[in-house]
């Protein structure tokens, strides 16, 4: 039984994707692309979840950069993580570079508008609400002194 020549890398969607892990799992390398985003492209690509990413042939992994660039097309509007974009209003999922930049919009936007969590965002605190009488502590670190016997 001779041995399937393995491709370590990938390249789908400007990220090399890791090639001895299987396609649902490799494709979370993309960002924006979580568990669930990765089965679904799968089950629109037509390709087997389980199978080792570097062992597919060029046409099954050209079958997966399409369905990742026509997921939003082919998805309801609930499953995609941008459902109604501020400045278009148009449905869009996001992925790399794209949903980076866009998240740093989105929070340099909140900070101009000066809303709560745009101030919370600039002064580095919590922002979704979470307790922070004892966590998220920052700086300098106050214990607690010891008496001299």
């Amino acid at each position: 039984m001779d041995e399937e020549e393995i491709k370590y890398f990938v390249r789908v969607r400007n990220t090399d994707l890791d090639g001895t892990k299987s396609v649902q799992i490799a494709l979370t390398g993309i960002k924006g692309i979580g568990p669930h985003t990765s089965r679904t492209i799968t089950a629109l690509a037509n390709v087997d979840p389980r199978a080792v990413l570097g062992k597919l042939d060029d046409e099954s992994v050209e079958r997966i950069a399409n369905a990742v660039d026509t997921y939003t097309e082919q998805v309801p509007d609930w499953m995609v993580n941008r459902q109604k974009d501020v400045y278009t209003g148009e449905v869009r999922h996001l992925l790399g570079t794209d949903l980076t930049m866009m998240n740093d919009d989105d929070v340099n936007r909140m900070r101009k508008m000066r809303s709560y969590r745009g101030i919370r965002h600039e002064t580095g605190q919590k922002v979704r609400g979470q307790r922070t009488k004892s966590t998220g502590r920052t700086g300098t670190t106050v214990g607690v002194k010891r008496k001299k016997d």
